[in-house]
């Protein structure tokens, strides 16, 4: 992971203790879930998106689209503060990381190929990453 320090920090194998080994492969190894397997990405109930790791807002279901990526997208965080943007040189690409502001975990990816209308951003974002809390 990061230098950087976050609000909630752990030993690694305190999270690896705490999370299922998916959601560990991808918030704290940044690995990814096949697409269109997620538990989320149909999801179509109101409510709010949290990081699975640390109970982080990261999104309203509001500003949940298909993108027909595969994996659940959004339009725009809770609040900008809510999540961290790093780039992200991996696999031979140049891509923006989304990570928790809170905990520093890997949540997925930014694009610039969103809706236009809605400012043109897609979050691209792993189910296993998530929790969601129905309102």
């Amino acid at each position: 992971m990061s230098d950087k320090k976050y609000p909630i920090e752990k030993q690694e194998e305190d999270w690896r203790q705490e999370l299922d080994p998916d959601s560990y492969h991808v918030l704290r190894e940044k690995g990814t879930e096949r697409p269109f397997t997620g538990k989320y990405y149909l999801n179509k109930d109101t409510g709010i998106y949290e990081c699975k790791a640390c109970n982080n807002e990261i999104f309203h279901s509001s500003s949940k689209y298909d993108s027909g990526c595969g994996w659940p997208s959004f339009t725009k965080p809770v609040h900008p503060d809510a999540i961290e943007v790093k780039m992200d040189y991996s696999h031979f690409m140049i891509r923006e990381e989304i990570l928790c502001a809170k905990c520093g975990s890997h949540l997925g990816h930014r694009f610039p190929d969103g809706p236009k209308d809605q400012g043109g951003i897609r979050y691209c974002i792993n189910s296993v990453s998530l929790d969601f809390k129905e309102k």
